[in-house]
């Protein structure tokens, strides 16, 4: 009885990234790559996702704040980001990075530090709500939903 609880809770919190547009349908592509044989393949994603974007984050801070910035270099690494960012389906941290880049171009580079500081915000944002789903919730009842053929459709 309480997995079942503790299933319909995960599937609320699933919903609610859908429902505040932090995840788009992208992820649910991700999620059927996820099978038997890696059954954490979402979350092992995710983690080299926030890895890698969290030193990339820092490095493109550390860039912006310098009294000569490398635009070219910024938009590289924005780019990058936004690509990763993109295959997860982080909707809201991919549109935050376009607003930045867009800015950058257009020369307003205190409207651009504002940006990138949302951003940062909606990254933050993001991994606050996606670790505790796989860390805590997910780990103890396994999936929410299982994948299962129609009956009638045994073709081959």
């Amino acid at each position: 009885m309480e997995s079942s609880h503790l299933r319909q809770q995960i599937a609320a919190m699933r919903q609610s990234f859908f429902d505040e547009e932090i995840l788009d349908g992208q992820f649910c592509q991700l999620e059927r790559l996820e099978n038997r044989g890696n059954p954490n393949f979402v979350e092992e994603v995710l983690t080299m996702y926030f890895r890698d974007s969290t030193t990339l984050l820092q490095t493109v801070e550390q860039e912006i704040e310098t009294d000569t910035i490398d635009l070219a270099k910024v938009d590289m690494m924005l780019h990058k980001f936004k690509g990763s960012s993109a295959s997860i389906g982080a909707n809201k941290v991919r549109n935050n990075i376009t607003k930045t880049r867009q800015l950058l171009e257009e020369g307003n580079l205190e409207g651009a530090k504002l940006a990138f500081r949302e951003l940062r915000m909606e990254h933050d944002n993001l991994r606050a709500k996606l670790e505790p789903y796989f860390q805590q919730q997910l780990r103890q009842v396994g999936p929410v939903e299982t994948a299962t053929r129609p009956k009638g459709s045994d073709h081959a």
